[in-house]
């Protein structure tokens, strides 16, 4: 069994995700490459192994079974999905993994983060997956789920990807306490529908998901 793959499987039974092996092998491959590209363009902040598969990993599989639901509920056996600020692909990379119906587009302004995404799509063999190194101001093409972690305010995060939002399509925040001021802070044109609480395996600090759409001013 490779390094911390116990510890992943095990995650995946407490969220209830009935992964294959050769996915488990890409989630172990692609903590294997952040760790390697870290090393000479400082991806993330988290070095040490262990951190990294409760802080990346299980951090953004968490939202996959939440992410099912939304996509159940609204009747769309594919998706578009953008993840914005990407940065080392988390979640965007994982949810490429774990469902590859889903068509996921990660945009970052920084140039090595997104030639990191493409690299990512190559070496794991995930023809789902597009890097773009882009403003997300500039994206235009529509998007079923635009999502975000640790991006920015949602006041900010909504208005610079409105213009990339398909019709009846939604915004997912992944976020630590439950941020009652940004939820405040919105602007008119928007509107949480749903604030969904998350439990990370063998992370020990809130998490939650802020679920957004444009208010219907109809």
């Amino acid at each position: 069994m490779r390094p911390r793959e116990q510890e992943l499987r095990g995650g995946l039974t407490v969220l209830q995700l009935d992964l294959d092996d050769v996915q488990v092998g890409q989630l172990l491959d692609y903590l294997d490459l952040i760790a390697k590209w870290t090393q000479v363009y400082n991806l993330t902040s988290v070095r040490d192994p262990a951190e990294m598969l409760t802080h990346h990993l299980l951090d953004s599989l968490a939202v996959i079974e939440p992410l099912r639901r939304h996509l159940a509920q609204a009747g769309l056996s594919q998706a578009n999905l953008l993840d914005v600020g990407s940065g080392a692909g988390l979640p965007g990379v994982v949810i490429a993994i774990c469902r590859p119906e889903i068509a996921v587009s990660c945009v970052d302004t920084v140039a090595k983060k997104a030639a990191f995404i493409k690299q990512a799509a190559l070496s794991l063999k995930l023809p789902n997956l597009t890097g773009i190194h882009a403003r997300v101001e500039t994206l235009t093409q529509p998007f079923d789920v635009i999502c975000s972690r640790a991006f920015a305010s949602l006041h900010d995060f909504t208005q610079w990807s409105v213009s990339a939002l398909a019709p009846g399509g939604a915004w997912l925040a992944m976020k630590g306490k439950h941020p009652a001021n940004e939820i405040t802070a919105l602007p008119v044109s928007a509107e949480v529908f749903h604030v969904e609480q998350l439990q990370v395996p063998g992370l020990d600090a809130d998490r939650c998901i802020v679920w957004m759409r444009p208010k219907n001013t109809g």
